[in-house]
């Protein structure tokens, strides 16, 4: 009877390591690029499905800016354009391990239609590629983008970032970079002659300790060092649109950073979209077929074309 109990207790202690294992093999795979890719690339799959390219959409597809396969950007424009329009450049989210233009191509060329010329580009990924690899690649689109800005319609004095997710925090990074020299010293970039009329934070991380986590593209804790914007932000910082949503996982971010751009001085608006009923998820604007991801999209646009009447 005692050798009966004693199998019976080794086999439930067996079953209960098991079960241990393979949940924390299931915390690590959630966390783990391969699943960011598969689940991500699975729902952006099924949200563009039978989209296709606008017929009053102009397209100029994998311009090389760099020379490893991911640096690559498309152009977009409305059809008959003649010279050059305010000029949108995208950085796209994904947890610095997800993501490319293909992915971005509709929303970009959305806000295409409203009269802009939109930058649409991919960059390297982590974790085969980690930070500063995605800063450094939105600095040589900006290069590019300087350099080739009769051709492709670009207007250098009318340019406008939009970012979201990993992407708002690389979007605030380099508004920080191109707005206080200083701060573009100490990340190594040196930034081309343009004018950076104003910015979009969309969904996005705003405090360095709250990324810490994100082994797969942080190496160094000298890397996280050099996100703290706060003591490079000034009120030469562009005019922000600051988005979220109700739904938003990173929503807790956004009226804390809007607060601290309207105390130093920046032209800032923050728009929070959804309510208790309607929460739209995290970047939620993507979704060109989602009535709320219009009208926030629409707002932003709208907010860029003010500043330029403004001048």
């Amino acid at each position: 009877m005692r050798q009966k109990k004693e199998k019976k207790r080794r086999t439930l202690w067996i079953c209960l390591a098991v079960i241990a294992v393979l949940g924390i093999a299931g915390v690590w795979f959630a966390r783990s690029p391969a699943f960011i890719r598969l689940t991500f690339g699975i729902s952006d799959t099924l949200r563009d499905r039978g989209l296709k390219t606008p017929e009053d959409i102009i397209r100029r597809d994998n311009l090389q800016y760099g020379t490893d396969p991911m640096q690559v950007m498309d152009v977009y424009y409305p059809a008959g354009t003649t010279e050059p329009l305010p000029t949108i450049v995208s950085i796209h989210g994904g947890g610095y391990t997800y993501g490319s233009k293909e992915v971005y191509q509709y929303y970009c060329m959305s806000l295409a239609q409203r009269g802009f010329t939109v930058v649409n580009f991919s960059y390297r990924l982590a974790p085969q590629h980690k930070y500063p690899a995605p800063l450094e690649d939105t600095n040589a689109v900006m290069t590019y983008v300087c350099a080739h800005a009769e051709e492709l319609f670009i207007n250098p004095e009318q340019i406008f970032l939009v970012g979201d997710s990993a992407g708002g925090q690389l979007n605030a990074q380099y508004s920080t970079a191109v707005s206080n020299p200083e701060y573009a010293q100490k990340l190594g970039l040196e930034i081309p002659a343009f004018r950076l009329r104003g910015t979009a934070l969309n969904c996005g991380v705003f405090e360095t300790k709250d990324l810490a986590s994100e082994a797969y593209y942080f190496e160094k804790k000298e890397d996280l060092e050099k996100l703290d914007l706060n003591p490079y932000l000034t009120d030469a910082f562009p005019p922000a649109f600051v988005m979220s949503s109700t739904g938003d996982m990173c929503l807790p971010f956004a009226e804390p950073f809007y607060q601290k751009l309207l105390q130093l001085g920046v032209q800032a608006e923050l728009h929070i979209y959804g309510d208790e009923r309607n929460r739209p998820p995290h970047v939620f604007h993507i979704n060109i077929r989602n009535e709320t991801a219009n009208r926030c999209n629409e707002e932003e646009t709208a907010f860029f074309q003010r500043l330029i009447a403004e001048e």
